[in-house]
């Protein structure tokens, strides 16, 4: 038995695997999480490399994953992982290994049908538990369907969101208590990010947090704490559907207009999709709408208080604002990773990997990789070159709303200067248990006087 794992056998937890690989959604996230139960002890550099896997929840939860990230690096950056609760699957953690495989989508497909952009995709699945959307497609259909979104991330378009970005951060920040402790995820970060998808989709703003339930219910399928078994946080998502497949259908009535409903139903290549990909596809740009920019919120502040000399630089020039952005990104690596399913037989980092196998990108530890990242492992909001980063992914797959995400940080920073001589952290972070998100749930945080 491995010294990771304490309760269960080897044999018993592949058996789980298995049942989880069939696409069985009522397999218990309880009995999942007991069988991998982690031994809080381990020292990931004193185990077998080949018992070494980074994807286990808990490392996220805990924030113990850097040591395992770090040594795959230097002992074996293409690194076959035979057993894990998602499956077998090959971790690439340097950046250069990251880029190859992110901009040769021939050769590493993204495919639902295939395993998708996950790890713990079922292949082969096409029942009421698929969310096909078109991060989980490839060209030609990928290209089509995400050129409907795509003008909302325009430059002019988000030229013209910035007033009203501005307005409702100045809102939210002058609302917020001094000198008492609160939840900066919850009053800042998330209030900010439902605000910006409510107007996105043209939805109602007292609808708003309906959105970042649907977020989350996606980060917690696993999560025994939340859902007793996939199928029950399934059961909210379905909500989700029946929310915009009434919207979707009224506004193929209506006039196009510039949101994103509107947009994905007058195109003729998402104008007749099915409830499945209607859902996969909604849930994709409420997830990318909500996790990088909240998380980065959150992430920024967590990194600046971390790190009290890059603050003083910051308070001694504001006008770093732009420049600590991407590297609050970089830092915080609010998608941890991407899946990809090999095409064929090829050579990656001298390994090769076979046909239909399951290929993880960490984006979260290229962005610590020091032979592409001059001081990887430090936090400086004035580097020289900060967009030199694998937190929005590489090729035909590059996060489509980068630059708004980017912007919300640095109006949300912006006016934070304005108002408060510091926020401080006042009490430990607690982490997402995912290790596709890399999310904060709480951050306590004091305004002082």
């Amino acid at each position: 038995m491995s010294e990771i794992f304490v309760g269960s056998s080897d044999e018993e937890r592949k058996a789980l695997v298995a049942r989880s690989r069939s696409g069985d959604m009522t397999v218990s996230n309880k009995e999942v999480a007991d069988a991998f139960a982690i031994n809080p002890s381990y020292d990931p550099y004193s185990v077998p490399l080949d018992d070494l896997d980074p994807s286990h929840p808990a490392l996220f939860l805990n924030d113990t994953l850097w040591p395992h990230f770090e040594r795959l690096r230097a002992e074996d950056p293409v690194h076959y992982h035979e057993t894990s609760m998602f499956g077998p699957y090959w971790s690439v953690t340097k950046f250069a290994d990251i880029m190859y495989v992110d901009t040769h989508h021939d050769l590493f497909s993204s495919k639902q049908i295939k395993g998708g952009i996950a790890l713990g995709g079922v292949p082969d699945r096409e029942d009421e538990y698929s969310l096909p959307m078109f991060i989980q497609e490839d060209p030609p259909k990928h290209d089509k369907q995400r050129g409907v979104v795509s003008p909302m991330f325009v430059p002019k378009q988000l030229a013209d969101l910035e007033p009203l970005i501005r307005e409702r951060a100045g809102s939210i920040l002058d609302k917020l208590p001094r000198n008492e402790e609160f939840n900066w995820v919850r009053h800042v970060s998330v209030e900010l990010t439902a605000q910006m998808l409510a107007t996105l989709f043209d939805v109602p703003q007292e609808d708003r947090m309906k959105l970042i339930e649907w977020s989350d219910t996606i980060q917690n399928l696993g999560d025994p704490e939340i859902f007793a078994t996939p199928d029950e946080g399934f059961q909210v998502l379905f909500q989700c559907l029946a929310y915009f497949q009434e919207i979707y259908e009224q506004r193929k009535k209506e006039p196009p207009a510039f949101n994103l409903i509107s947009m994905l139903a007058h195109d003729e290549s998402t104008n007749n999709m099915e409830p499945q990909e209607l859902l996969g596809n909604i849930i994709l740009l409420i997830v990318g709408g909500n996790d990088t920019t909240r998380n980065s919120i959150s992430g920024g502040v967590l990194a600046l208080n971390q790190n009290p000399d890059q603050y003083e630089k910051l308070l001694q020039n504001p006008g770093l604002i732009p420049k600590m952005v991407p590297e609050v990104i970089r830092w915080q690596s609010p998608v941890a990773h991407m899946a990809r399913t090999a095409t064929q037989d090829t050579e990656l980092g001298g390994k090769m990997i076979k046909k239909n196998d399951r290929v993880c990108m960490w984006y979260i530890s290229g962005n610590r990789d020091e032979d592409h990242i001059e001081n990887a492992n430090e936090f400086i909001i004035d580097r020289g070159n900060p967009r030199h980063h694998t937190a929005f992914g590489y090729g035909v797959h590059r996060c489509v709303g980068n630059r708004l995400a980017e912007m919300q940080l640095r109006v949300i920073w912006e006016e934070i200067m304005e108002r408060f001589p510091r926020v401080e952290v006042t009490g430990e972070p607690q982490y997402l248990a995912s290790s596709f998100i890399h999310g904060i749930r709480d951050l306590p945080v004091t305004l002082k006087d």
